[in-house]
């Protein structure tokens, strides 16, 4: 399957934001976003209307409350190779969870609050996603 147009600009506007600050509950671009609200950034800007989480903590080990959101958002529950636009949840420290944006090239954008800013990186490989979205 190839990737949709959809999720190519999904990907190029989440790409867009490469550098904006990272801020726990941060939804707009001038002020900082956090992985949830990287994807409602991206969403907004290409004239969607997402529908996202609050009241959540940096370290959370269970991700069910908040799975759901991403098909309300647009998103349907996907599987197999992550492509251009995909959202996938990863675990990427002991009861830390994580959304990033796949850019097709294996490669991810997501904000890293490690680094302070979203960035562009390779996508982890030592573990399979916990869930993964496209976008339709």
């Amino acid at each position: 399957m190839n990737a949709s147009p959809l999720g190519k600009r999904f990907a190029l506007a989440a790409a867009n934001l490469i550098g904006v600050p990272f801020r726990l509950h941060g939804r707009d671009p001038s002020k900082g976003l956090d992985c949830i609200g990287l994807v409602h950034a991206a969403l907004v800007a290409i004239d969607r209307r997402p529908i996202t989480p609050e009241g959540y903590r940096l370290r959370n080990s269970d991700p069910s409350r908040w799975l759901g959101y991403a098909e309300l958002s647009g998103f349907q529950k996907s599987t197999g190779e992550l492509m251009i636009g995909d959202i996938a949840l990863i675990e990427p420290g002991m009861g830390q969870l994580h959304l990033i944006i796949a850019d097709g090239t294996g490669h991810s954008v997501h904000a890293h609050a490690g680094l302070g800013r979203v960035v562009r990186e390779p996508i982890p490989i030592h573990t399979a996603p916990l869930a993964q979205w496209r976008l339709f």
